[in-house]
């Protein structure tokens, strides 16, 4: 099974990049985790239309979804999963077997063409968390969903 992180925005820090890999590589070959850029639209303006900047990113965001994806958006409006109920959700797309690509808007958030082509909407917190925070905490949470499922130390509730 593969889970496909499509998330908007550009270079991030090194100690992202670190973080998101070192979840990745611990990850067994049956669970790929892939991340895929999808480029911020230009905000140069001032008074730049921001509904108009969220829905070419969200454009972008859906062509790069991969055919017979179930879709995930994360939003801040979505349901908070505890790390026991993604788990369970991870069990059931393994057992199904089904692909998954999770969506992660810009600044602005995500358009609503991506919100109504998500199969669900999860809110990772209430709080507000930068994009780099979010990456690595969604690489962890993935991985400590799966430790839980094939009951690996690493998760002590």
């Amino acid at each position: 099974m593969r889970i496909t992180v499509l998330a908007v925005g550009g270079k991030m820090p090194a100690w992202v990049d670190e973080g998101v890999a070192e979840y990745g590589k611990r990850l067994p070959r049956e669970l790929r985790l892939e991340w895929r850029d999808i480029p911020l639209a230009q905000r140069g303006k001032k008074n730049a239309d921001v509904e108009a900047l969220r829905d070419k990113e969200g454009l972008a965001l859906l062509k790069a979804i991969p055919d017979g994806d179930r879709v995930l958006a994360l939003d801040v409006r979505g349901k908070p999963w505890s790390t026991e109920q993604l788990a369970d959700r991870l069990r059931h797309w393994q057992m199904e077997s089904i692909n998954t690509s999770l969506l992660i808007g810009g600044p602005d958030g995500l358009s609503q063409a991506c919100l109504q082509r998500a199969d669900a909407r999860w809110s990772l917190s209430a709080l507000t968390l930068p994009h780099p925070l979010v990456r690595v905490l969604l690489a962890e949470q993935l991985y400590r969903a799966w430790t839980i499922t094939v009951n690996h130390p690493y998760h002590r509730a």
